[in-house]
């Protein structure tokens, strides 16, 4: 079945390698309303929302209620029920039968209309009047307008900021359903603790050390305290949603990153030392290796590395560090490096399910808009969760005669990683390759290079992060297509191998840096107050030795 999977999905891709002659630009009708309309598109930038929209080059289209679209303006997509009337920047275009009262002279553009339809023309505020009002004042040729806030846009990044935020606490029951009933507490108090803390060192540096202006290594303190970070957009990030809002999408990528290396040292650590590793981790390694792949002037994001949401500076990033952790602080006393057993298997589905959720807005969010990009990074995102989760079940069935509930959602979780760098620069089929490759590489990580090695990565956080991470950044190289993403790059698949060169030193960079400015960041506490719990808090369980509490009531 995987194989067959694998063929349909090789078969697809090799349609798309064809050459495909572009359309030639002319008139399309557009039923039902049997008006002509101008062909319109957008470019669409790189873990950023829409780019700028293609101009009509041919003058003199004629629009629904006789219209003219004249040379150097834009048509905005119609409603359902068919076009209505002109409207540049809004598909809130108009009632049954509307047409345009005014037309928009030559370089100018028009505000997008309220819930309502168009009431008028208004250049400078969506709010376009009341009922029946119309602009009495034309602009002037070759006027421009300020930027607006995009009210579909700015409602989807919403939307996709709560998603991910819900990844956290679907992460503490994933993992807390795979460890000991003694420390699942301590798990949950972990994820919620990072969830506080680096939402805090987010507003007050942590987005200015990542997103401002600085130099090529990482931003400044030019926005700490989120000065200058308004409301209106900043065009560099993102030209249609508040800024402040593009701040919050991203401080729910700085809260996770963290939270999954957790898995790694189950266990182990002492809450103290924790919340000292996990400030500084966030400060030096996260934020630095962000400004990289993301920010302005960011080298890596300057020598054309792709990374649509998260690949390498969140999975790779905290995959490399969960391994330092892991091997550093050694195994668990009375376990030795064998696998924990889940105490709680549903509360790892719920996690499982809360986390495939939320992907949806960490991936479709990270198109910055609601626009056909983000689609396409929702189709491959639920595409390759689903194609891992079928391929591990399966490996379990042939390796161990049985398919298992913890097999499929780790599994899930596997694809859902390796698509998340490549989510808006790959098409469906590649996304079943991609999820089917996982699944091998992440089940071999597990199962044998753990073992082999003897590091304790408890609940596997590099075995299917960081390897999942370094497949989809690799992949992305791969089976990137500009017929995708005009903004992005075509892979090696599509003719271009630079890109897989430069996915590849982004990986090896990463990977280097996040493991030994961790390891001595973890060397700096650990000689401070020590990392590591005493054996017999170890063994009496993290929930009662450091939080004085039970998750559940036993009766000997």
């Amino acid at each position: 079945m995987v194989l067959m999977f694998i063929a349909m999905a090789v078969t697809v891709l090799a349609e798309e390698l064809k050459p495909v002659q572009a359309p030639v630009a002319g008139i399309q009708t557009a039923a039902p309303a049997q008006a002509t309309q101008a062909p319109t598109g957008e470019a669409l930038s790189p873990h950023g929302g829409p780019g700028t929209r293609l101009r009509v080059r041919e003058a003199g289209y004629p629009l629904a209620g006789g219209a003219l679209l004249k040379e150097g303006m834009t048509q905005a997509p119609m409603n359902d029920n068919g076009p209505k009337g002109l409207n540049v920047h809004s598909p809130h275009s108009g009632r049954e039968g509307e047409a345009p009262t005014a037309l928009l002279k030559e370089g100018a553009t028009q505000a997008s209309m309220n819930d309502n339809g168009p009431k008028g023309l208004n250049v400078h505020s969506p709010h376009s009047g009341r009922e029946g009002e119309t602009l009495a004042a034309m602009p002037t040729e070759g006027a421009t307008q300020a930027p607006l806030i995009d009210t579909g846009d700015t409602a989807w990044v919403l939307i996709s900021s709560a998603l991910v935020l819900l990844m956290t606490p679907g992460l503490a029951f994933f993992y807390g359903g795979m460890t000991g009933r003694k420390n699942v507490l301590g798990i949950l108090m972990q994820c919620f603790t990072i969830l506080c803390v680096i939402s805090i060192q987010w507003v007050l540096f942590g987005y200015s050390l990542s997103f401002a202006p600085g130099n090529s290594f990482w931003g400044s303190l030019e926005w700490a305290g989120l000065k200058d970070v308004g409301f209106g957009p900043f065009k560099d990030y993102a030209a249609t949603i508040p800024h402040q809002l593009f701040m919050v999408f991203q401080m729910m990528f700085a809260i996770i990153t963290p939270a999954l290396m957790i898995g790694a040292f189950a266990e182990r650590m002492k809450f103290s030392a924790f919340l000292m590793f996990m400030v500084l981790w966030a400060t030096f390694v996260y934020d630095p290796v962000c400004h990289w792949v993301w920010g302005i002037g960011g080298w890596l994001k300057g020598l054309g590395a792709l990374d649509f949401a998260g690949g390498t500076v969140v999975h790779i990033n905290a995959g490399a560090a969960a391994l330092m952790v892991a091997v550093f602080i050694g195994t668990r006393k009375g376990g030795g490096h064998k696998a924990i057993l889940p105490h709680n298997l549903p509360f790892t589905i719920l996690g499982t399910a809360l986390l495939w959720f939320g992907w949806f807005g960490f991936n479709a969010g990270s198109s910055l808009g609601a626009n056909g990009l983000a689609v396409n990074a929702f189709v491959v995102t639920n595409t390759a969760a689903a194609a891992a989760g079928l391929s591990w079940a399966l490996i379990d069935w042939i390796f161990n005669e049985k398919p298992t509930m913890l097999g499929m959602a780790t599994g899930a979780v596997a694809g859902l990683v390796a698509i998340t760098p490549a989510a808006g620069y790959v098409s469906a089929p590649s996304a079943i390759i991609i999820g089917v490759i996982v699944s091998i590489l992440c089940y071999i990580a597990v199962t044998l290079i753990k073992p082999k090695f003897g590091y304790d990565d408890a609940l596997d956080v590099f075995g299917v992060h960081c390897i999942g991470g370094v497949w989809g950044a690799l992949a992305t190289g791969l089976f990137a297509s500009k017929a995708v993403n005009p903004a992005g790059a075509d892979g090696l698949f599509f003719g271009n191998p630079k890109l897989f060169l430069v996915q590849l030193i982004a990986t090896c960079i990463t990977l280097a840096y996040s493991f030994v400015m961790s390891l001595v960041i973890y060397k700096i506490i650990d000689t401070a107050i020590g990392v590591r719990v005493k054996e017999k808090d170890e063994l009496m369980g993290l929930d009662l030795t450091q939080h004085h509490e039970n998750a559940y009531t036993i009766i000997e």
